[in-house]
């Protein structure tokens, strides 16, 4: 286990947090008619506070992505979910609430839950997965279940939509990150004529483009609790899904690591769950929540 990688997916998931805050102050404020439309994307650009989110959006994923050219999914995708911590804490400066006992559980539990999960499984690289029908079975999985999200979203945006979407964008983003990982390695092998010749880099800008409209959208309609944490708990599942699925990712499995390995990742989204709940995340500005809800009811 590099202490590099290490170091690169906790200043990734720094970047990500912070990123994350920033995006959604300036997404609230988004006309709500670009909901789930590029147009929002048009519109936010414009926006100083967004942009600054996204530069450390960027950041972060090129941080991640180096991360990942230097270790496996299920080793950076469980350290990046840390970014909600990052993220309270720049939200605890912005709204000066204390963590209590419940920021304090929901941090033990998430940093305790990655370290059983990465001490128990100690992730470790093998050969990818070389059928195709596997490997197109699992991507395809992910993105269906990411995009019967999004649909059931638009109907349902006043009271779990953006929660789902949060959700479908965490699927897409994990999806991207096995991508990723996959064209860091036709890079590593072949140069950039490997790279540019195969489809995955491709796929890596469209899955980040989609994510990123689910994200602001979801940003745009809610607070960030009500968003973040869905976000932050699905991308590293659908990541570990994908390591061990395809990518050739091995993990520990006697009885006694796959016990400890449930109980990290349990405490991992019962960590997230605490901590998007926790009363220092924005709750929202200028209309407001409910006065969101009343111009999506006309809308």
């Amino acid at each position: 286990m590099s202490v590099l990688v290490l170091v690169l997916a906790v200043c990734a998931a720094c970047c990500l947090g912070f990123g994350f805050v920033l995006q959604q102050n300036a997404a609230e404020r988004a006309p709500l008619g670009d909901f789930l439309s590029p147009r929002l994307l048009l519109d936010l650009v414009r926006v100083p506070r967004w942009l600054a989110g996204m530069g450390l959006m960027v950041a972060g994923l090129v941080l991640g992505a180096i991360a990942l050219g230097g270790g496996e999914l299920t080793l950076v995708e469980p350290l990046l979910a840390t970014n909600l911590l990052f993220a309270l804490a720049l939200s605890r400066v912005q709204t000066r609430q204390p963590l209590g006992r419940q920021g304090w559980a929901g941090l033990a539990l998430l940093a305790g839950g990655v370290s059983a999960f990465i001490v128990a499984g100690e992730p470790r690289g093998g050969s990818a997965v070389t059928d195709p029908v596997r490997h197109w079975l699992i991507v395809g999985v992910m993105l269906g279940l990411a995009l019967l999200l999004t649909l059931c979203a638009g109907r349902l945006r006043l009271t779990w939509g953006p929660a789902l979407l949060a959700l479908a964008a965490g699927l897409v983003y994990g999806v991207q990150d096995a991508l990723t990982r996959v064209s860091g390695r036709r890079f590593s092998a072949g140069g950039l004529s490997e790279l540019l010749t195969g489809w995955q880099p491709y796929a890596v800008v469209v899955l980040g483009i989609s994510g990123l409209v689910l994200v602001q959208s979801a940003f745009e309609t809610a607070p960030l609790r009500r968003s973040l944490p869905a976000l932050t708990a699905a991308q590293p599942l659908a990541g570990i899904v994908c390591g061990v699925g395809f990518l050739g990712d091995r993990l520990h499995t006697d009885a006694g690591a796959l016990a400890w390995e449930a109980a990290g990742l349990a405490a991992i989204v019962v960590g997230i769950v605490l901590l998007g709940l926790h009363p220092a995340l924005p709750q929202g500005t200028g209309t407001g929540e409910s006065g969101r809800e009343r111009a999506l009811e006309r809308s």
